[in-house]
């Protein structure tokens, strides 16, 4: 069986190295240079275990049961976390801390109860000590880039997808199936989504060690570590977004047209913020620069982050926010495929 992959992000690159290990033919058309060069390679680099989601079951059992299995595979791609702790404000938060940790300890995820004031936070009700690990996105890229080898077709920007009766066609290419791991760039996704535009922040601080502190739930931030020593990345639910697109081209140029006077005015309200909860930022965190990148979302209040997929033909269609749901996509579509297959074997 021949099988087209377009984008080389983790999904991408998973989904191509597991079925290229069942002895499927692999392509993974990639538009960039290198793998996970769009948001799997700019973003906070967090293996989710499903603590960021309070207010959504699907996406956290799915996290917690994806964690598991992403240590099993790729666990040296990931690097622990000494200090890394979740906090609930007084104020701030959508739902308190006793409710927080209720949720959490019902959904069977470890963590260590703390005192905040101990990592001098503020504002806050409760904290969490967790093990949430850091993804070593240099290191991934590496692997993957051996692992798929030839198959791997970088600088290829997929211009057309053309189902046939026997199959499907990229750019007059006939595959059996075709996997668009782009998140709605390329084919367009049936649930309701839209295109974030995102600013992260770069940091540099020699002073906090192997720290990490995100503050839940709701329009809250986080500091999160980098795979380069001493790097971090503040993010902000509220100032992180940029805005609201019905296209993924809409939104990078948004991103395109950035002003260095924005970014200064978004840096200054993040940073204000995350005093709220950690006064001493300023003093140990350097400012390094932005990142940019663009997010597809599932439109809703819910804060569902987890794995769909859709068919459509001979072309999947995944969508998904989180690494740690890759095992979820290749196994859903390997179940849609063997399915299709036996119903085929029957009508022969």
């Amino acid at each position: 069986m021949k099988v087209a992959v377009i984008g080389a992000g983790w999904y991408g690159c998973h989904m191509a190295s597991s079925f290229m290990a069942l002895g499927f033919e692999i392509v993974v058309f990639e538009k960039a240079d290198r793998v996970m060069d769009a948001a799997s390679g700019n973003n906070q680099f967090r293996l989710h275990q499903g603590f960021h989601y309070a207010r959504n079951h699907r996406t956290r059992v799915q996290s917690r049961d994806g964690y598991a299995r992403f240590m099993e595979r790729y666990g040296r791609l990931s690097a622990p976390i000494e200090h890394n702790i979740y906090v609930v404000p007084e104020q701030d938060s959508l739902i308190d801390f006793l409710t927080y940790r209720m949720i959490m300890s019902a959904s069977g995820l470890d963590f260590v109860e703390v005192q905040s004031d101990d990592y001098g936070i503020t504002n806050c009700r409760g904290g969490l000590r967790v093990g949430e690990r850091m993804l070593l996105t240099e290191k991934a890229r590496a692997f993957f880039t051996r692992r798929l080898g030839s198959a791997l077709r970088l600088g290829h920007s997929v211009t057309s997808i053309e189902s046939g009766p026997d199959g499907v066609f990229v750019d007059g290419e006939s595959f059996d199936y075709v996997i668009d791991a782009t998140w709605g760039s390329h084919e367009s996704i049936q649930k309701p989504v839209f295109f974030e535009p995102t600013l992260l922040l770069y940091y540099h601080s020699a002073d906090v060690g192997n720290f990490a502190l995100t503050a839940v739930d709701g329009p809250l931030c986080s500091i999160y570590p980098c795979e380069e020593p001493h790097m971090f990345t503040l993010s902000s639910v509220t100032h992180t977004p940029l805005g609201h697109y019905d296209s993924s081209e809409e939104a990078w140029a948004r991103l395109d047209n950035l002003s260095s006077e924005t970014i200064e005015e978004k840096r200054s309200l993040m940073e204000n913020q995350i005093q709220r909860y950690y006064p001493a930022f300023r003093d140990h965190f350097e400012y390094v620069g932005p990142q940019l990148s663009v997010k597809t979302k599932i439109e809703g209040a819910s804060d569902d982050r987890s794995c769909y997929v859709e068919k459509d033909g001979r072309v999947f269609k995944v969508l998904s926010g989180k690494i740690d749901t890759i095992f979820y996509a290749s196994d859903t579509i390997l179940s849609m495929l063997e399915a299709e297959t036996e119903l085929e074997e029957m009508f022969l």
